[in-house]
This record gives structure tokens, sequence and C-alpha cells, in this order.
């Protein structure tokens, strides 16, 4: 059964996709079409490259999270090295490591670039914050005198994973000027819309979707910049747990309960991972069981319709 997937950022709680990922298999769904945001990036970049469920499983499990936080160079001057990696490099750490490990893993599949995969295949969100827009990976590169098909698929996912005063942005140049790319989920963490088209589409797009409406935000007391950084992230990441979804959109999403793990928790167990993935694994179960395609043509592509818009 063919199906375009798109999965929702999420930091380090996107092992959890991986569970859903094996269920939707098991019952036959093949993916024409991916697309990411943030940690979701990562898993739609893998499985555009050709990785299994299983293979991703080994994968996710065995992933270091703590390796992304390293320091270099000044940053790694106690105290005043944060504040400088803060200030001038406007992120505490790099993003190379992070970039280096998902495109060790896509070569392992002989994919590279952009150009490397079948076209449209993959398609990525990022954030312009100095253009104030939200970027669609690869189609908008053009307009930064790139070339789509030569750039590197683990620069984007970099570009889309890059969450706010924790990572450095990726720098691009447009018209002599700097443009600053950071997280996509600044701007759309869950573009279920993505691959949406005019009419009866001809397979159905299935949003993969964290969600967690028992996560309570812990207060933070604002005492200078770090705290307000961490206060405005921590906002930002998990406030999206309890927007509400369009019911067109929400009948085709796999909601996954992440058992309140938080997006920025890097230091993640074995047994977590463990039930994150098998939460996934209920998670596809249960929309399965719900799932009609048809149905939901003729219900919400159906302009003569009923109109239901909100859960």
């Amino acid at each position: 059964m063919k199906a375009d997937a798109v999965f929702e950022g999420g930091g380090v709680k996107g092992i959890a996709f991986i569970g859903a990922l094996a269920e939707m298999e098991s019952a036959g769904y093949v993916w024409e079409k991916v697309a990411g945001t943030s940690a979701g990036s990562v898993v739609a970049a893998l499985v555009a490259a050709g990785y299994s469920s299983e293979e991703l499983y080994r994968i996710f499990m065995d992933m270091n999270y703590l390796a992304f936080l390293k320091r270099t160079g000044w940053g790694r001057i106690p105290l005043a090295g944060p504040v400088y990696n803060l200030c001038r490099q406007k992120g505490l750490y790099p993003g190379n490591p992070f970039e280096q490990m998902v495109e060790s893993l896509l070569r392992a599949k002989g994919v590279s670039t952009f150009g490397d995969l079948p076209p449209e295949k993959l398609r990525i969100i990022a954030s312009d914050i100095t253009g104030g827009k939200m970027l669609i990976l690869p189609d908008d590169l053009p307009s930064f005198g790139l070339d789509p098909l030569s750039f590197p698929i683990a620069r984007a996912v970099r570009m889309s994973s890059s969450i706010p005063y924790f990572f450095q942005p990726v720098l691009l140049k447009q018209n002599k000027n700097l443009h600053y790319i950071v997280d996509g989920g600044l701007l759309s963490n869950f573009p279920v819309w993505l691959f949406d088209v005019e009419g009866v589409p001809r397979w159905p797009t299935i949003g993969f979707r964290l969600h967690d409406e028992t996560i309570d935000m812990d207060y933070t007391k604002v005492t200078g910049l770090f705290s307000f950084s961490k206060a405005l992230v921590a906002t930002m990441l998990e406030a999206h747990d309890r927007m509400y979804v369009q019911r067109a959109h929400a009948v085709r999403t796999i909601f996954v309960h992440t058992l309140g793990v938080k997006t920025t928790q890097f230091k993640l167990s074995g047994k977590v991972r463990e039930k994150l993935f098998q939460s996934g694994k209920k998670a596809a179960r249960c929309f399965l069981q719900k799932w009609d395609f048809q149905r939901y043509v003729t219900e919400f592509r159906n302009p003569n319709g009923p109109k239901r818009n909100f859960v």
C-alpha cells in the first residue's frame, strides 16, 4: 500500500516514530514521499535513503545524543565559553558532529545529496529567521544560488534540527546577505499538508506526530540570559504538544504518546527508548484499526462532503 509520510519534530523522542513505522511496514505500507521537521527530518532522510524500521531501531537505540553537546575552541572555557558561543556563534554547541553522523548513515546506503534520490522523494522543513520565512528543502535552495541536486541532505537535516540557542545556526548567503537557518519546528513542526494535491489523492499522506497532553511545563525562574533562553526554547518546543490539529489532518495522523519525555532530554536511557518505541507501535496499531482511506476521501476530499474542522 503506497503512502506518503510526514514526521513531526520532537528532539530525542524520535525513536517513537520507529515503533510506528515498524507497525506500518508490517501492515504492508510502502513510502513514496517523505518529509520531516527537526528530529522528524532525520527519520525522513533515513527512510528516503532506504533504511527499514529494523535498521532504524538499532541506530536510534545506540545513538549517543550527548555526543552532540560538545563545545569546541573558545567554547570549552569554563563559564566564559558558553557565553562566547551563545553571543558570538548564536548557539551553545556546533552542529558538525550531528551533521557528520547523518552523513555517515546516508553514505552507508549510497546517498549523499538530494540528487541521489528519486525526484521529490524527500522534503525537509527549516526556518530562515533572517528572512522571516519557512524553507522547504531542497525546493527553496535556488533562491540562495544553490543547486538542489548537489546539496547535501545531511546539511539540510542539520538546518532543520538546529534548536535555537542549543545548536549554532547554518548560514546561507543571499544577495550578499547572510541568512541564519534554524530548527524547522519554529515555523512548521508538523507539515502534514506538504504533499496534498487538488482533488482526490492517489494514495494517503500519513502523519506521525508526538503527543503528550500530560506534560507539565516546569516553572523557570528567569534571572539572566541563560535562564531566559532555556525558558524560551522549552516553551517553543513543548507547546506543540498542546496545539489542536484540524480534524482532516487528525484522522490521517498517528498520535504517539511520548510518556513525559522532554524534547531536550539528551540523557535518555535504553529503557526509556524502548518504552518510546513500544509507544509508537501501540499508536500505529490503534491508528490502523480506525483508518479508512476511502472514508477519508469521502469526508474530507469531496467538496460537497461535510465540513469538520477541529478535534
